[in-house]
């Protein structure tokens, strides 16, 4: 099918052109010592002889995370592709790197490898999809691309979009782009929406409504191994018996919030332990200097230092461990959430048992809220004082923690499947192909 509007990406390569000294100034930080950044260009080694390869695009960490069921899956269901992973930030390559030498370590399913995913130019675009030559283009949630989309097509890969997401205000941003966008989705073979207002959205921009699928989230199909839940008993023994809260993936301007909280905390529970863990690494040690300006006394865990008796805060500033730290905490506050940042994933910790709590901003997990609200399973603050309030409240009551603990799962357990019909549609675009 001829794509409509294809003047308009004509259009969009230009502006992009134009905007190209800011937009290199921009992933100049987004870069892992010894890799180019001619992989920003397209510039990666050409596919082997003979080689197959699947493709699948996240934005940064919180999509990596979110889609390890489905990389989990992938590698299992097609163990004789290569599976490579793009990621836009480093933060996301560094997630993909752990998760790539696990798969390794274990000796389990398909290899896999990553890349940065290149800048959306025409040229780049296409040198990117003639040297990778996957077999299908997976791209997670709301990463739609129009020159990589339409490479892919160019080529001849069929390109999915999967767990697809628009949150009012995402597409009330592509609506001014609609003729763009409506090119962009003409380009896509099957879109996996994961809510009907999620589908409602894609399809007021312009995708197929005979290419478009509700299926569900993909985030309830988390992945909770044995390994996982052994790292978080293992942690919860060497911490005792103590108050214990972890507040994870937290923002500027929450961090400060947070460790309010914690003090007022303290002043009634002097043995709880806060283990922060903020969302980017660049701001570990900032975090770190304000714990202390807040008379908090600190351990990292980046150190090897362990919490003692007197420690009030352990800074998880490592990478890929936040799963296991909210297993072995008695409660979890999820961030991105006392700030308008949209929220982070509520499923982690519940799906460990782990009684959540979140502030208000929760745009980007809206349909996740709303299931856990309708089972109990969720505590809604709006200020450090009312998390304190929460808090203090829950430690004072086993009882609120288990039902909460246990609506949590039960939210988790009733809403997975996605992954299922999801793999069922790739396999036969696969096939297809």
């Amino acid at each position: 099918m001829a794509a409509p509007h294809p003047w308009v990406r004509r259009g969009y390569a230009a502006a992009l052109y134009l905007l190209a000294p800011l937009i290199w100034r921009r992933v100049w930080r987004e870069q892992l010592p010894g890799r180019p950044r001619r992989e920003r260009l397209g510039l990666i080694p050409p596919a082997g002889e003979g080689e197959r390869t699947l493709w699948l695009h996240c934005a940064s960490v919180g999509e990596v995370q979110a889609a390890r069921p489905l990389i989990e899956a992938l590698g299992q269901r097609w163990p004789g592709h290569r599976l490579v992973v793009t990621t836009m930030t480093a933060t996301g390559a560094e997630r993909v790197l752990v998760l790539a030498r696990n798969r390794q370590a274990s000796g389990a399913g398909a290899e896999v490898s990553h890349h940065f995913v290149p800048l959306d130019f025409p040229g780049a675009a296409r040198r990117f999809v003639a040297r990778l030559q996957p077999d299908l283009a997976i791209f997670f949630e709301t990463e739609l691309w129009p020159n990589l989309l339409a490479a892919c097509d160019r080529a001849g890969v069929p390109v999915a979009v999967v767990n697809g997401r628009l949150s009012p205000r995402a597409w009330r941003g592509y609506r001014r782009l609609r003729p763009l966008m409506e090119e962009a989705l003409s380009h896509v073979a099957w879109l996996a929406a994961k809510s009907d207002a999620d589908a409602r959205r894609y399809l007021e921009l312009g995708m197929a409504p005979e290419r478009t699928t509700v299926v569900g989230s993909l985030k309830f199909d988390i992945d909770t191994s044995n390994e996982t839940r052994q790292v978080s008993e293992r942690l919860r023994t060497r911490l005792g018996n103590r108050p214990v809260w972890v507040a994870g993936s937290t923002h500027p301007g929450e961090d400060e919030q947070v460790l309010a909280a914690h003090v007022r905390l303290h002043e009634r529970l002097p043995d709880a332990l806060l283990v922060l863990v903020p969302r980017h690494p660049h701001r570990f040690d900032d975090v770190a200097a304000l714990c202390r300006q807040a008379g908090l006394t600190l351990a990292r865990r980046s150190r090897d230092e362990w919490p003692g008796d007197d420690t009030a805060v352990y800074l998880g500033d490592t990478m890929g461990e936040l799963l296991a730290l909210y297993g072995a905490a008695d409660l979890a506050f999820v961030g991105g959430s006392l700030v308008p940042i949209g929220g982070h994933n509520l499923l982690e910790p519940a799906a460990l048992g782990t009684p959540v709590l979140t502030g208000p901003a929760l745009v980007n997990f809206e349909d996740v809220a709303e299931a856990m609200r309708e089972a109990g399973a969720l505590v809604e603050v709006v200020d450090a004082e009312s998390l304190a309030n929460q808090l203090l409240r829950l430690f004072d009551n086993r009882q609120a923690r288990h039902r909460l603990a246990e609506a949590g799962r039960s939210v988790v357990t009733a809403n997975r499947g996605a992954l299922a019909r999801t793999l069922a549609v790739l396999e036969a675009l696969v096939q297809a192909e």
